[in-house]
């Protein structure tokens, strides 16, 4: 029988793990940095594999039973009733550059009955945490029982229309084989927004948008470990998250659009208004 867990006390030890990995990330920050190019523009550095080393460690020996699916490959993807998705460093080429926009991001999922080896999604994040080390913030979710930012409750925007929306987005990283994909929506959302910003981290995008820093967001060909966890604080602070078209949003799939929950309409007009990007 699995052993049950308890979505707030899977949200602290998140939080105590996520906030270790960030004081790794910190140390290396300082240092001359190996780095590794994984496709044209997708990088891996020396403190990627140092955070996700300790992530997978320290959740191997905390749930020996459980799935974990972490970003640089080292996790463990078994049949499980639970998965952790970690992301040791989401914002890598910030990273790299020295720009101080990166994040560790923890999920936790249940599978549903008859899933718990499905390759991908399995059933509804529970516990979640984003981390942000330069700025020492903490977002932190479990399912029902709210979201916050260094224990305190976070709720998204009230901002009724897109004109008066501040947008998050980012590029997919074959944005150079594909610019047509990504483009229209980017110039659209300028004509429609009051401003749009891109700053390589949709993690902390994602988070921005739960607290009411961002009112929207929308971004293509993200990975489950980039969007999880930022997906239940969002919804869990009273925002939501789709696809383009307003279909129930799958980490494991091409599209995220998320809102205050006020403008989702407005955005998904926007949205609809161009061919949906390829896988």
């Amino acid at each position: 029988m699995a052993e049950p867990v308890s979505f707030a006390a899977a949200r602290d030890e998140a939080e105590a793990w996520a906030r270790h990995a960030g004081i790794i990330l910190q140390e290396h920050a300082g240092r001359a940095l190996e780095v590794e190019n994984k496709g044209d523009q997708d990088l891996v550095t020396s403190a990627d594999r140092a955070s996700e080393a300790y992530l997978v460690d320290a959740i191997r020996r905390r749930y020996p039973n459980h799935a974990v699916l972490a970003e640089e490959g080292t996790g463990r993807e078994v049949p499980a009733p639970y998965r952790w998705l970690v992301d040791p460093l989401d914002g890598t080429t910030n990273f790299a550059h020295r720009y101080p926009f990166y994040a560790v991001s923890i999920a936790l999922e249940r599978a549903e009955p008859g899933h718990e080896g499905a390759a991908g999604r399995r059933g509804p994040i529970v516990a979640a945490c984003v981390y942000d080390p330069v700025r020492d913030e903490c977002w932190t979710a479990a399912r029902g029982e709210g979201a916050r930012l260094n224990g305190q409750t976070i709720r998204v925007s009230d901002v009724p229309t897109l004109d008066r929306a501040l947008a998050a987005t980012g590029f997919p990283y074959d944005f150079k084989q594909r610019p047509e994909e990504s483009l229209p929506f980017f110039e659209a959302f300028l004509h429609e927004t009051q401003a749009v910003r891109r700053d390589g981290s949709a993690a902390l995008n994602l988070c921005y948008l739960a607290c009411g820093r961002f009112d929207a967001f929308w971004e293509t060909k993200l990975h489950a470990w980039d969007t999880s966890a930022a997906w239940l604080v969002i919804e869990e602070a009273g925002g939501r998250v789709t696809d383009f078209r307003g279909g129930p949003f799958d980490p494991f799939g091409a599209e995220c659009a998320a809102s205050n929950g006020v403008l989702h309409g407005a955005l998904l007009e926007v949205l609809g208004r161009f061919p949906r990007p390829r896988a």
